[in-house]
């Protein structure tokens, strides 16, 4: 059984101290492959530093929407640079944030906008963070869809009709921690939504699955949310494994 991670922050500090365990839990989960999103420039840089043999790492290059007000104005042409790169497997994660703050909306429109330019340019798919964002994220990507345009709406959090909304628009789901809160409603959401555009992810060390919320998130976590995704869809591990993992090496192109 193989299980995929499509949204995992390995690199950042919270991992320094004990990383060739979170590796082996990893592994003994059935989570060999970990796709990188990138937060900013220097995160980029720091994905070269993970490996383990039994582990296949995927990058992603892109500006987190948090991260906009450090590097902006930033130049399109280096960001396109990385992407273009043959390691590179995804645009993102960029999107909007208006949760912390929304002084920076309009360079966080502009950034998202230079993200869907590459993505389409590149041809990969493009990962987009959303937080108290949801019409003016998906108006955008209505926009900038011109039929080639894919991506995943990272951390799925929305209404049915939102998702259905996302998926009309090329979009697959991305299914976290949070689906595995009982009392958040997302889980409910779910379950009416097509397992055919759903990816896994945990956003590590970030959204942790419950029973362990408030704690680190890490990969082999991937197997709580499949497990909890398995229930609510009726399926067995096996088959949600299965069709995650299929999703999402089609949708980013890997094999």
């Amino acid at each position: 059984m193989i299980l995929t991670d499509t949204h995992c922050h390995l690199y950042l500090e919270q991992f320094n101290e004990d990383i060739e365990e979170v590796y082996r839990r990893s592994v003994e989960a059935g989570v060999t492959h970990i796709f990188l999103p990138a937060i900013d420039w220097k995160s980029f840089e720091k994905m070269d530093d993970l490996y383990h043999p039994e582990i296949t790492f995927y990058k992603m290059a892109g500006i987190h929407p948090c991260s906009v007000e450090d590097v902006w104005p930033f130049e399109e042409q280096k960001l396109a640079d990385l992407c273009e790169r043959d390691d590179v497997v995804a645009i993102g994660e960029t999107g909007l944030d208006y949760y912390w703050s929304t002084d920076f909306v309009d360079q966080q429109k502009a950034s998202l906008r230079m993200h869907c330019n590459i993505a389409k340019a590149t041809g990969k798919p493009i990962v987009l963070h959303n937080r108290d964002s949801t019409t003016d994220l998906l108006d955008m990507i209505e926009e900038e869809q011109d039929g080639t345009l894919t991506g995943v709406w990272h951390c799925f959090t929305g209404t049915v009709a939102e998702g259905k909304r996302a998926i009309d628009l090329g979009l697959h789901l991305g299914i976290g921690g949070v689906s595995t809160f009982k009392n958040a409603g997302v889980n409910k959401t779910v379950s009416q939504l097509p397992l055919e555009k759903m990816i896994l992810e945990t956003d590590a060390p970030y959204l942790t699955p419950a029973p362990h919320r408030g704690k680190r998130n890490e990969p082999s976590y991937i197997k709580l949310i499949a497990e909890n995704l398995a229930e609510l869809h009726d399926r067995s591990l096996e088959e949600i494994a299965e069709i995650t993992t299929e999703n999402a090496f089609r949708l980013f192109g890997v094999k």
